[in-house]
């Protein structure tokens, strides 16, 4: 167990991360991403919607 520790520990050490800033702006990239997928998605869904109602009725 205290080996696996050990090498656990190394591959941490090793282990490169990113600026606060660099975290930063792709987080608000993710962001923007999601919402405009979502504004895109929940449009089609509405139209797509209204259209049926429009066959069925």
């Amino acid at each position: 167990m205290l080996r696996f520790l050990s090498e656990v520990r190394s591959e941490i050490e090793k282990v490169t991360f990113p600026q606060s800033s660099e975290v930063l702006r792709l987080t608000i990239t993710v962001i923007g991403i999601s919402l405009i997928v979502g504004i895109y998605l929940g449009a089609a869904d509405y139209v797509f919607t209204n259209l049926l109602g429009l066959l069925v009725s």
